[in-house]
């Protein structure tokens, strides 16, 4: 990859965010991007620490003058979610980003960029490197599969930390200072189907388009979702046709809103116009309902050839079971703050749907900012997935990170902001997960706050980070850790 970013400032924030890129850093990928940040320690003569789950921790002395002030923490994670468009060759394993430069943006061609959260590892090296920034003793803590449960958060061992302030670099509205978040857990089900065999037209359904989307972040922009779809057009032509269904299957992350799904079917013969029609109708509907948030939906019925073929199927009893939970089990917002009005309180997003041989696999992410309710979605999903004979369970569970109403370090930030930029930044709670929660659990006295620069379309192939938000959010960060001298 040539270097495309040269040039551009703050110019080692982007030398490291490009290097980051040419390393390929999904979850459950992270060894490279973790011996890459050790190295770099180790280089710069720092003192550093990799654990099991590959978190790197690195501490920098206190400049002349800082040697009192308390300790600061740095903290972001290193792995990226892996989206790309269907029709784009990649893999996520081997290839390294290839960037783009659009005016004020940087993006990467039909994947995920990776700013969330790559641009935090790329601050905290450069601030690392940086020997004329006057700061205190710092402590850069760079976690591994923050998007797939925050399973390097919650490994972290932070009995050697010292830490009195945190900034958390894992936020992507500049201006937003950010106070508390919400916690959830990922949700599993698993109905299982018989087989049995059934001549039809072979066909698929599929549904792309879709904007998709960080189902914490934007789930309130009430997008629509490619599985949910699916279930209700499978509906809406099991109401009035003989429909067999051999496989459905949507979505890649369960934090993010799924913009494609596709099932693959049967019909009748004499069904096929009338099929044809249904899903017509259909198209226009959504298209109706999502025209301003998803305005390019595409709802596409393929008949592959006009031959009976004999394939084995959903059994029907088990095929309205799966239809049923589709179109039934809860979705979205499910309650929204009293305290702090237009926050979403407690959401689930129906992020993956597979099918394997006897059984489809329903994957949710919970969220929510009271621990109630995040235990009511969950309790909800079991009993409806009991109901319907199937088997659930949740992993990957996270504590939410509550507010202060006493803060220093926000204190700092917001009078940060303000001098250097004229105007208030905005304190804010999030519905988003991050690792303050589990940070915060472990380490309760730390007084946090979460920061970074605009990031559009976070887990979607239109990601794209700010080039002059970037600039501006170093300069805050800088000038935030200049200030903390008592």
């Amino acid at each position: 990859m040539s270097d495309k970013l040269k040039g551009l400032e703050p110019e080692r924030v982007f030398h490291y965010f490009e290097e980051i890129c040419r390393i390929p850093h999904g979850s459950g990928n992270e060894k490279a991007i973790s011996d890459y940040c050790v190295a770099f320690a180790k280089s710069h003569g720092l003192w550093v620490r990799q654990d099991e789950a590959l978190n790197v921790v690195i501490r920098k002395p206190a400049s002349p003058g800082y040697e009192s002030a308390p300790v600061v923490m740095i903290q972001g994670h290193m792995d990226m979610v892996c989206e790309k468009n269907s029709d784009v060759t990649f893999d996520f394993e081997k290839d390294s980003l290839n960037l783009n430069i659009d005016g004020d943006f940087i993006s990467a061609s039909g994947t995920t960029l990776g700013g969330d959260d790559g641009i935090a590892v790329a601050y905290a090296l450069a601030i690392l490197e940086d020997d004329r920034l006057s700061h205190p003793e710092l402590e850069v803590v760079i976690t591994t599969d923050e998007e797939v449960g925050m399973k390097g958060a919650r490994h972290l061992d932070t009995s050697d930390l010292k830490a009195a302030y945190l900034l958390n670099l894992d936020n992507e509205s500049e201006g937003q200072i950010l106070t508390s978040c919400a916690g959830g857990m990922k949700s599993r089900a698993d109905i299982p189907v018989r087989r049995v065999e059934w001549e039809g037209i072979p066909g698929s359904i599929k549904i792309s388009g879709l904007k998709g989307g960080h189902s914490g972040a934007e789930i309130h922009c009430g997008r629509a979702n490619a599985n949910r779809l699916m279930g209700r057009l499978l509906m809406c032509l099991n109401k009035e046709l003989n429909v067999g269904v051999i496989k459905v299957n949507g979505g890649m992350k369960d934090n993010a809103i799924p913009r494609e799904c596709e099932a693959v079917i049967l019909i009748q013969p004499e069904d096929k116009e009338r099929a044809e029609q249904i899903c017509a109708d259909f198209s226009l509907d959504i298209h109706d309902e999502f025209h301003t948030s998803d305005p390019n939906i595409k709802i596409e019925l393929v008949i592959e050839s006009n031959n009976i073929d004999k394939v084995d199927i959903f059994h029907p009893s088990d095929m309205e079971r799966i239809i049923f939970m589709l179109v039934q089990s809860p979705n979205g917002i499910q309650t929204m703050s009293m305290e702090l009005p237009g926050l979403v309180e407690s959401s689930l997003n129906l992020g993956i749907l597979t099918t394997e041989e006897d059984h489809v696999r329903f994957s949710w992410a919970v969220r929510s900012s009271k621990k109630s309710l995040k235990y009511l979605i969950s309790d909800q999903l079991e009993y409806m997935t009991e109901f319907l004979g199937g088997h659930y369970w949740y992993e990957g569970e996270y504590p939410h990170w509550s507010f202060r109403s006493e803060s220093p370090i926000r204190q700092v930030v917001c009078d940060a902001y303000r001098e250097l930029f004229g105007k208030e930044a905005r304190v804010e709670a999030i519905h988003a997960g991050l690792e303050c929660g589990l940070i915060s659990e472990k380490m309760p006295e730390l007084d946090m706050v979460a920061i970074g620069p605009d990031i559009f379309d976070i887990h979607t192939p239109d990601e794209h980070l700010s080039i002059s938000s970037v600039a501006r959010t170093y300069d805050l960060i800088r000038t935030v850790l200049s200030r903390i001298v008592k």
